[in-house]
């Protein structure tokens, strides 16, 4: 019979925090599929069509990657960018593009985005990139 552990020690023992990601797609049929994908891998999946929405919650909640649609007005997703990258946040952004740009790459990377690559993204490759710059939250994985 397995020895059971007492209240005391079971409270002090770390819980598991999950990885919190922020999606952002204008396309409601990627948003769906790239958050199937992420809670597939018990991410906490923040989602949003609306960039200033993005904004918003990056300025009041805590996200560990941001994963976006760079859309189709440049002002819209470089403000989402330097929202998760500014202030010491250096929160991880990767901008996903319907056809690659490269004056739009440069941007991004120039922002402080860790990737930028064209859709459609498998999920295996989504799930690639974020535990490519989340390793410690997917060590045990």
């Amino acid at each position: 019979m397995p020895a059971m552990k007492n209240s005391a020690s079971a409270q002090r023992e770390p819980s598991v925090r999950r990885v919190r990601i922020l999606l952002v797609d204008e396309d409601p049929r990627d948003l769906s599929n790239y958050r199937e994908a992420l809670e597939r891998q018990q991410c906490e999946v923040g989602t949003t069509s609306s960039y200033g929405d993005a904004i918003q919650r990056l300025a009041s909640e805590r996200f560990d990657f941001v994963v976006m649609d760079q859309g189709r007005d440049p002002f819209e997703w470089r403000a989402v960018v330097e929202q998760a990258t500014g202030s010491g946040r250096r929160t991880p952004v990767l901008v996903l593009a319907r056809c690659h740009d490269v004056v739009r790459y440069l941007e991004a990377m120039q922002l402080g985005a860790v990737d930028y690559l064209e859709k459609p993204l498998s999920a295996s490759q989504l799930i690639g990139v974020v535990r490519a710059y989340l390793p410690r939250h997917f060590a045990a994985a």
